[in-house]
């Protein structure tokens, strides 16, 4: 009896689409001929309906079978029994450079792409009445396209690199020129950009542990070995960092100090002290990655290691998505003008870079009063949130559930009893349509889960805390 491989990096559904295709092609299945329900196979291969749901759907967008009202899941009528010979594509897909997502994690976006009605824990997006969205479209309304505006310039917009000059030197205590600013399309194609540029496979990094999980794989990708330095309450721990550095190498330090992805934490000053003064003396490049710093909850800004770095060691990446307008992928890189040279022009040989409306929609935002108003708005409903899910989970899961309480950001960083199987948990979630990010992706321990309450409505939180706790209670009980 033929299971699903579920260490494979294939997603199950498209295992059962292609075990499917297989049986079409061979004959198994004739033109015209009925599938077994979606119940059926579900029960047969020993998943859920919604993964054999999805993989009819894979089917039925390479016109291979078709939904008859009545008549159920057929082959379609046209189906050739015999297929010309095709490229192992798949033997491609797996040996490409970049690696593909984790299990869990594809699985998270799967749902989520799905299944729309699920309350999202998971995204780290803004929910939507948090998105500025009458002053954008103002902004919209009032902008006139000019073709004599000529392409976009290799480092971006100039009328964004110089918002982003005054929003750096206002906000985050960073003194530099547009001349230092390069335009990028998030803190992913910086972070993209700054691996391909200025390393090469086989060198040594150190990381956050846990860290994010996409930053992870795009270091794994480039063939980069990760040395991990430990995060708690008190942020990264940069202790055993000289260590690392001595015993391999270690060529570049990539830090998120401000309301960290996924624990929420802020660095200590005492570390944030250490760290700087330990990379100067080592002479260790530190690239800061800062979407979050503006979203601290006491009135009081978290400045970036940035802004005290007086020997230029260190790259700052930033980020409009996660503080205004995810759907306009605006981001940026302050760094020295021979190291922006290097990466505008990789960028140019990806994409010769992108449109001058979304550069001059955050340009406008960032310089109006409107910019101020919203910051202001955005702690304050992210605070709102924060203590919705926190007191629905002191609620919920008195005991059970250990957490500390984030200062600014929108990440909560969640300890579960340890027999507590995270890849059990995520479906019984599912199943409550709720969806979270197990710790496992970020490299923590067992029993970890993130929480990231920015994204759902204020008026779910409580029954998505309720839904996930009566999912935990369940699986306490096997």
């Amino acid at each position: 009896m033929w299971k699903p491989n579920r260490q494979s990096n294939r997603p199950v559904y498209l295992q059962i689409a292609d075990l499917l295709g297989e049986k079409i092609a061979q004959g198994e299945y004739p033109p015209g001929s009925k599938l077994p329900s979606e119940r059926k196979l579900a029960e047969q291969y020993k998943v859920n309906r919604s993964t054999v749901v999805l993989a009819y759907s894979e089917l039925r967008s390479q016109g291979v079978i078709e939904t008859r009202p009545g008549s159920g899941t057929l082959v379609s009528p046209f189906r050739q029994r015999s297929v010309p010979p095709t490229p192992s594509w798949q033997a491609y897909a797996d040996s490409g450079n970049f690696l593909p997502n984790l299990p869990l994690l594809r699985r998270v976006r799967e749902a989520l792409e799905h299944d729309p009605g699920l309350i999202d824990f998971a995204s780290g997006k803004l929910s939507l009445e948090l998105v500025p969205s009458d002053e954008i479209n103002r902004i919209i309304a009032e902008y006139r396209y000019s073709p004599h505006e000529g392409p976009d310039l290799p480092q971006g917009y100039l009328p964004l690199r110089q918002a982003l000059a005054d929003f750096l030197a206002r906000y985050r205590g960073i003194q530099t020129t547009p001349d230092s600013i390069m335009v990028t399309s998030g803190s992913q194609q910086s972070l993209h950009l700054i691996t391909q540029c200025l390393l090469s496979p086989g060198d040594a990094i150190g990381v956050e542990s846990p860290s994010f999980f996409r930053s992870l794989s795009m270091f794994q990708s480039a063939g980069l070995r990760l040395f991990r330095l430990p995060v708690d309450d008190q942020g990264i721990c940069p202790d055993s960092l000289r260590t690392l550095h001595r015993k391999h190498r270690i060529k570049m330090l990539f830090i998120n100090p401000n309301f960290q992805n996924p624990t929420g934490t802020l660095l200590s000053r005492e570390r944030r002290k250490l760290l700087l003064e330990t990379a100067s003396e080592l002479r260790l490049p530190v690239v800061e990655d800062d979407p979050l710093g503006l979203t601290g909850y006491n009135g009081e800004q978290a400045f970036p290691l940035k802004s005290e770095d007086t020997a230029s060691g260190m790259l700052y990446t930033g980020s409009f998505s996660r503080i205004a307008a995810p759907g306009l992928h605006i981001g940026w890189i302050v760094a020295p003008k021979s190291i922006l040279s290097r990466l505008a022009d990789a960028r140019r040989q990806m994409d010769l870079g992108f449109s001058i409306i979304p550069q001059h929609i955050a340009a406008e935002f960032m310089s109006s009063p409107a910019f101020v108003s919203h910051l202001e708005l955005l702690r304050q409903r992210l605070l709102y949130k924060r203590n919705l899910t926190i007191s629905a989970l002191e609620r919920e899961l008195p005991g059970i559930v250990n957490f500390n309480k984030p200062e600014g950001g929108i990440y909560l960083w969640c300890k579960l009893p340890g027999e507590i199987n995270e890849s059990r948990l995520l479906e019984a979630a599912l199943q409550r349509g709720i969806a979270f990010v197990p710790g496992g992706v970020y490299g923590a321990e067992s029993g970890y889960l993130r929480l990231a309450y920015s994204r759902p409505p204020d008026q779910d939180i409580v029954p998505g805390i309720t839904g996930l706790a009566d999912a935990v209670r369940a699986e306490l009980q096997k």
